[in-house]
């Protein structure tokens, strides 16, 4: 994928060091500073500027970006890259909100992931790209444990199994709970039982580590 960063600070960065690896990134920043640093320790392509700036966009190649990500100063200046992300068709807009009066801005304005903590935020980010099926919710005792929401695929390769068949898989980690299970066709929760079935679509809430956790997305995500 084609990843605009518009930050190279804390979070820019920290984000920028994930998705490197697999994706092209540029960051954008307006300082010489920050961009030689970035591009000099995660050899991504840095453009310095200011990421309001239509002309720098486009020097950055917003035209083709399948995903813009805003984690600047100012809410103000994130609301802007992302009115401009959208006006350039970017599917995919994620961005750092710091005060909370202007998540329905962000909202309107069409942001499609909207973080608030800087921790939570970075994880949250890169699995949004890179596992658009799994959402992170909260983490718990400081990151060693954490509550994400799976959407089954349409074509669910366990589809009907109940959640005990599931859980007594021995592709499906000890250390995981399937705490609830979403109906996204009737809108109900439903709290699981052993009996409980699991159909494509449905959005399971799993509490677990960070590891297991991604075993359990691995084994319900398989097709």
């Amino acid at each position: 994928m084609y990843i605009i960063v518009a930050g190279g600070g804390v979070v820019g960065s920290s984000i920028t060091s994930k998705l490197i690896r697999d994706h092209d990134v540029v960051v954008i920043d307006e300082k010489q500073s920050v961009a030689e640093k970035i591009y000099s320790k995660y050899g991504a392509v840095s453009v310095v500027g200011n990421a309001t700036n239509i002309d720098v966009l486009k020097d950055a190649g917003i035209e083709k970006a399948d995903a813009a990500i805003g984690v600047m100063d100012t809410d103000s200046n994130n609301l802007t890259f992302t009115l401009l992300a959208k006006n350039f068709g970017v599917d995919k807009i994620l961005v750092r909100m710091r005060h909370p009066e202007y998540e329905d801005a962000y909202e309107m304005a069409g942001a499609t992931n909207i973080g608030a903590v800087n921790e939570m935020l970075v994880d949250n980010f890169v699995i949004d790209i890179e596992e658009p099926n799994i959402r992170k919710v909260i983490s718990i005792g400081e990151g060693s444990a954490e509550v994400s929401i799976v959407t089954l695929p349409d074509d669910f390769k366990r589809n009907g199994n109940t959640v005990s068949e599931i859980v007594n898989n021995e592709g499906f980690p000890n250390e995981c709970v399937i705490a609830g299970i979403f109906d996204q066709d009737s809108h109900k929760l439903r709290i699981p039982r052993g009996n409980t079935k699991l159909y494509r679509n449905d959005q399971i809430f799993l509490v677990a580590t960070n590891e297991n956790m991604e075993k359990a997305a691995d084994f319900l995500l398989e097709t």
